[in-house]
């Protein structure tokens, strides 16, 4: 569920579609109309990478945060909380086993 959220939420903001080739066909084009120099070229590519993948793992962290609020306002377990339920089982029946055995 988190990871169809988290594409659909990276789609619809166009994060997603930001490649580092489109970039740097974006500033080689830039750079062949001589609107842009070389080196203005590959200091625009690094920034706009940098700033796609800070503003990729913001909504990222943004998006985890609003689906563990959500899944809590449900009472769903998480991941965490099932593994602790399980291994809690697992330890209450061996116990019973044990129990069973001595009778």
């Amino acid at each position: 569920m988190f990871d169809i959220i988290k594409k659909v939420m990276l789609t619809g903001v166009g994060l997603a579609a930001i490649t580092k080739d489109k970039v740097e066909d974006l500033a080689r084009d830039l750079a062949k109309k001589g609107e842009l120099t070389e080196k203005e070229g590959k200091k625009l590519v690094d920034d706009l990478l940098t700033k796609s993948e800070k503003a990729k793992e913001d909504l990222e962290k943004e998006i985890e945060k609003v689906v563990k609020d959500t899944m809590k306002k449900m009472n769903l377990a998480g991941a965490e909380e099932l593994s602790n339920l399980t291994k809690r089982i697992i330890k209450l029946e061996q116990a019973l086993k044990e129990k069973d055995s001595k009778s």
